[in-house]
């Protein structure tokens, strides 16, 4: 039995060092593979490349006869403009009949060109777009970019429209949208870092900032996690997730937006913002609670109109999260707190119910994001009359059928309507999750459980930091001077009569 024991340990040795072996030569060959050289018969390139390609069928090549010398071209024809093959090559190519050292013409002729000293960097060039240029018994490839365009036009983001103010959005171009940042914003102190967050070589992320306005510390700190961050995915989520502090909590800790008038803002703030290749999102950081109910529209309008404005979305959050609730803690638990002219009315919608106000209550939410659901995914003129008509049919014949009373009816779409004047997707989302912790309270131990919950929420708001800066200020720690410009919007005369005595005071 020792010696059966004995055999199996060494033959697991000999499997694991075959392992280990093979794991290694494996990552020998990619290593070699990673610094292939160009080889100096155009065939044996060709080759080559074609099948890392898999010997896809718009791999193309083309061999023009120049002078003495053979000059080949491989180029994927979905990915590059054949008029800018014609103006940028071949019209420099057929000039060049009567030179003898074809590569140092080309380089002089040809706008953008570069070298490439092995096949891994001619293959990673041939998908941005690039055509290869080489010549026989040249140990070195040319490549010149002519990248086919298929961006959008910059157009207004659809989840983010205002009525008045500027009506641009980004679009998914890293590089056309540093170019709307620094065309409105022209100042030498705007930075720019880059950072290769994907497995993708050819995708980059950029951090933008304020050199003499935003926090050193907090930057560092943002340049560190951006520096960790290795994914295979593009997605602003992933990026945000594996950056901010809490990814647990339920609420956003970083601003998404698609609106530039918005990143040039919060960057005078003092704040940074990193964007994506291949995403029109942008990432603004960090933030506060109030930051998410706050829009560019509050700062087009005068100052009594923003405050309102913003006053309203935050009554929105408040109703969101406790109306249900409440409704729920009244009927199970409170009833003799309802004055009389509604304490009949209310009751006699609810008889011949068949559950309590919690199930009835879940039902209906639960069909309204289905339908908020079914709304999004469908084309629009479909999901504005799914969003409609579905909504009106399906609250009347719960109602006839007697599965849901009136008041419920009213109670969910007051939820849904205030829970929609956020103008962050994110935090909408987050608090229409969060309503439901509220509701599950309020039908245990009635309104002590909306209170106990509420409480909760404050002390988790409290806690939760982004990017070393309190989530919840000025609130906690308070700062009563920062609540002009966070509960309402500040005259902007104020600032500019504070901004005066403060120079002449100077």
């Amino acid at each position: 039995m020792c010696s059966s024991k004995y055999s199996f340990f060494l033959h697991s040795l000999y499997i694991g060092g075959m392992h280990m072996d093979s794991q290694s030569s494996r990552s020998c060959e990619q290593e070699k593979e990673k610094f292939t050289p160009v080889f100096l018969n155009f065939k044996q390139n060709y080759n080559y490349i074609s099948r890392k390609f898999n010997h896809t069928e718009d791999l193309q090549k083309q061999i023009l006869p120049v002078a003495k010398h053979k000059l080949s071209l491989i180029y994927l024809e979905t990915m590059i403009d054949e008029q800018q093959l014609q103006e940028k090559i071949m019209t420099p190519i057929q000039q060049l009949q009567n030179t003898n050292n074809l590569l140092s013409a080309l380089r002089k002729t040809t706008i953008g060109i570069q070298s490439l000293a092995n096949l891994t960097q001619a293959m990673q060039a041939l998908v941005e777009g690039a055509v290869l240029i080489f010549v026989d018994h040249a140990s070195i490839m040319l490549s010149v970019n002519i990248k086919k365009s298929t961006l959008r036009s910059i157009t207004e983001p659809t989840s983010e429209k205002i009525i008045k103010g500027a009506h641009d959005g980004f679009i998914e171009d890293i590089d056309t949208n540093i170019n709307v940042i620094r065309n409105r914003l022209k100042n030498p102190n705007l930075t720019l870092r880059y950072y290769q967050t994907t497995s993708d070589s050819s995708k980059k992320s950029a951090l933008l900032f304020l050199n003499n306005v935003a926090p050193p510390a907090c930057i560092e700190k943002i340049d560190k996690r951006l520096k960790k961050v290795s994914t295979n995915q593009t997605a602003p989520s992933f990026i945000e997730e594996l950056i901010q502090d809490f990814p647990l909590s339920p609420f956003p800790q970083i601003l998404n937006t698609e609106r530039p008038d918005r990143v040039v803002g919060n960057l005078l703030e003092g704040r940074a913002v990193v964007l994506e290749d291949q995403n029109p999102n942008a990432l603004i950081m960090p933030v506060n609670f109030f930051s998410f109910y706050q829009s560019p529209d509050d700062y087009h309008s005068r100052w009594l109109v923003g405050s309102f404005f913003r006053f309203i979305r935050l009554l929105g959050f408040f109703i969101t999260i406790f109306l249900p609730a409440l409704y729920i803690a009244v009927i199970g638990f409170h009833f003799e707190v309802l004055p009389d002219p509604l304490l009949l009315p209310i009751k006699k919608s609810i008889q011949g119910i068949p559950y309590p106000p919690l199930v009835e209550a879940l039902i209906m939410e639960i069909i309204l994001e289905l339908i908020r659901e079914a709304g999004i995914r469908l084309p629009t003129t479909i999901g504005q009359t799914i969003g409609i008509v579905g909504g009106l049919v399906i609250g009347d014949a719960v109602v006839k059928a007697g599965l849901i009373s009136n008041t419920m009816i009213v109670v969910v779409a007051l939820t849904a309507i205030a829970s929609f004047v956020v103008p962050s997707n994110e935090m909408s989302n987050s608090i229409r999750l969060i309503r439901f912790g509220f509701m599950l309270a309020a039908a245990i131990i009635g309104l002590p459980g909306i209170v106990f919950t509420f409480i909760i929420l404050i002390i988790h708001l409290c806690q939760l930091d982004s990017f070393g800066c309190p989530y919840f200020y000025p609130i906690a720690p308070f700062h009563s001077s920062n609540l002009q410009d966070t509960l309402i919007r500040k005259p902007t005369f104020f600032q500019f009569l504070h901004s005066k005595e403060g120079k002449h005071e100077k």
